[in-house]
């Protein structure tokens, strides 16, 4: 073991020294996307003192426990075996032993294995403990500058191909809320393509290989992301995550601009009906924008 991997290790303990460690606990640990460098100190030492580690490739769990100089019995638990292999993990928990899950990047869970593992932990009585840390999806939202989004919908990927895509993709554009999602290089142009042609004008941005040697970050109007991908063969390779940006609320419309008609069948259905059944149902009978007629509700009735 190198003198730097013990002072990492002692900066580790000494960091996290007031933080006990309770036996069959099961540890839900972030592992860094790209930059070794993002592994917190916590992760560091609740990896050292754990019993196991649970984790999606046991390849790439021993390649950063071998570079903290650690070695650990590991558990493969990934998306084809999850449920099979959370018995072990529980049968190690009633044992006493604690146990850390790591997916091969990021926090698990998130279009990541883990839930079910979790879950069954959970119902079986033992803790649960989360050790946050690196977050594709968030880090592209930190630096998407999406000051209109109040809120975010996660996606991560897409279904791959036909109908069922193409649904995913018009439901995921239909939402006004800021939007993550998550693509393989060898579908980037072709999801690219399609936002370019549904929503031309979304500013959507862009990012690449986050925390790696080639991080890229854009942020264009979706018409424009085709045309950037195409100026450079690299800027089709890696993983891409994309913040498609929160759509302005629209404005609503004042009193002179709802039609007569519409405004009738509003007042008559809220002596009825509950505000928010008479709102929809005045605009699927009329045609006017729900929000408008919302508003107008509200103003009615007192409330705005």
């Amino acid at each position: 073991m190198s003198i730097d991997t013990l002072l990492l290790q002692r900066a580790a303990a000494e960091a996290t020294a007031h933080q006990g460690q309770r036996p069959g606990t099961l540890y839900v640990v972030a592992t860094p996307i790209g930059n070794l460098a993002d592994l917190t100190l916590r992760a560091i030492h609740v990896l050292s003192r754990v019993d196991a580690v649970a984790c999606e490739d046991t390849r790439v769990a021993g390649q950063l426990l071998h570079h903290l100089g650690l070695h650990k019995p590991l558990v493969a638990l990934h998306a084809h075996n999850e449920h099979e292999a959370a018995q072990a993990v529980l049968a190690r928990l009633g044992r006493g032993e604690s146990v850390a899950y790591a997916s091969d990047a990021g926090t698990p869970a998130v279009s990541d294995p883990g839930a079910v593992l979790v879950a069954a932990a959970a119902a079986a009585g033992h803790p649960v403990v989360p050790l946050p840390g690196a977050s594709s999806a968030l880090a592209a939202l930190s630096a998407a500058g999406d000051v209109g989004g109040g809120g975010f919908c996660f996606t991560g990927f897409l279904p791959a191909k036909g109908a069922e895509r193409a649904a995913a993709l018009a439901a995921l554009l239909a939402d006004r809320r800021t939007q993550i999602v998550f693509e393989a290089p060898h579908r980037i142009a072709a999801l690219l393509a399609a936002l370019a042609e549904a929503a031309p004008a979304r500013r959507v941005t862009l990012c690449r290989e986050l925390t790696k040697q080639f991080e890229t970050i854009v942020s264009h109007a979706a018409a424009a992301l085709p045309a950037w991908l195409a100026e450079d063969a690299h800027r089709g390779r890696g993983e891409f995550v994309l913040v498609l940006h929160a759509l302005p609320a629209p404005a609503a419309a004042a009193d002179d601009e709802l039609p007569a008609s519409a405004l009738h069948t509003l007042r008559v259905l809220m002596r009825e009906l509950p505000l928010k059944q008479a709102v929809a149902l005045a605009a699927e009978l009329s045609g006017t924008p729900r929000n408008a007629l919302y508003a107008r509700a509200l103003a009615e009735r007192g409330d705005g």
